[in-house]
């Protein structure tokens, strides 16, 4: 059961990075003056999906609690970088973001990371 938190932190995590990217450039640019961006970053804040991205940020939270109660740190921790891992596929999917051989391998380098950080 605790890996199932581990995974369920996981996808959080990354719902909230996909949504927020999402959303941001869906609301267009940064603007330049600072009375401006307070405004942009506040509509952002209320956006439902934001809220929706920032609630489950906090739901990743409560599900990694759960996740340490039965695992050790070091052990569980490798498994956060599969994040990096579904945030890259997806932002390529979602978003057409460039998937170049220098990510893919790099996100090699994260695969081999997670099997031997999570030995033992």
């Amino acid at each position: 059961m605790s890996y199932l938190f581990v995974f369920i932190t996981v996808f959080l995590t990354v719902y909230s990075q996909i949504v927020i990217k999402w959303q941001v450039v869906a609301a267009g640019a940064f603007p330049l003056a600072t009375p401006d961006r307070l405004w942009f970053l506040a509509k952002l804040l209320v956006n439902p999906w934001v809220v929706s991205a920032l609630a489950a940020g906090l739901l990743a939270v409560v599900s990694w609690m759960a996740a340490m109660t039965k695992l050790d740190l070091s052990h569980a921790y490798p498994f956060m970088s599969l994040a990096f891992v579904l945030v890259l596929v997806l932002s390529a999917v979602v978003f057409h973001e460039p998937v170049n051989a220098w990510k893919i391998a790099g996100l090699a380098l994260i695969t081999v990371g997670i099997i031997v950080g999570s030995q033992g």
